[in-house]
């Protein structure tokens, strides 16, 4: 569990992941639009890049709670997932700027608030957190993906 030891690390990794899955989807839709030859890679870029940006969403959402980011902060690292390869200056940022400490703050306390408190008992027990937080976004995933693409979501 070394990719969870700190908020940085584990931060660091999906921002990073977010910028390649985006590249394998930008890439895929490049092929089928302009190229015209195949769609494999936006099915296989698209799947990948979903499951990477739920992943990317829950975690900041569960880093800024642990460091204690003013709401600018978690709706900015959030926005920072919709806009190709922004993730990683964001997180670059946020590092600089101190929003990412080398140690879970709620790993030793046990928070005041609800939301608090249960990223503190995840944060205390990550295998089993980690487990929960994996089928919770593949069940989210796999919602979105029986809806199809957004672009059809309402039409």
């Amino acid at each position: 569990m070394r990719l969870l030891s700190t908020p940085s690390r584990l931060y660091r990794a999906l921002a990073f992941a977010e910028m390649i899955t985006w590249t394998l989807l930008l890439a895929g839709m490049f092929l089928k639009y302009v190229v015209q030859s195949t769609e494999v890679l936006v099915r296989i870029g698209g799947g990948l890049h979903g499951f990477t940006f739920i992943a990317y969403v829950v975690v900041t959402v569960l880093v800024a709670i642990d460091q204690q980011w003013r709401l600018k902060d978690l709706l900015l690292g959030l926005g920072s997932a919709i806009i190709p390869y922004l993730t990683v200056p964001f997180e670059r940022s946020a590092m600089r700027r101190g929003l990412l400490s080398d140690a879970w703050r709620l790993r030793e306390e046990r928070g005041r608030t609800s939301l608090e408190r249960l990223v503190s008992l995840a944060l205390r027990h990550p295998l089993p957190a980690v487990l929960i937080a994996l089928v919770a976004i593949a069940i989210v995933f796999s919602v979105l993906l029986s809806l199809g693409p957004p672009t059809e979501w309402f039409a």
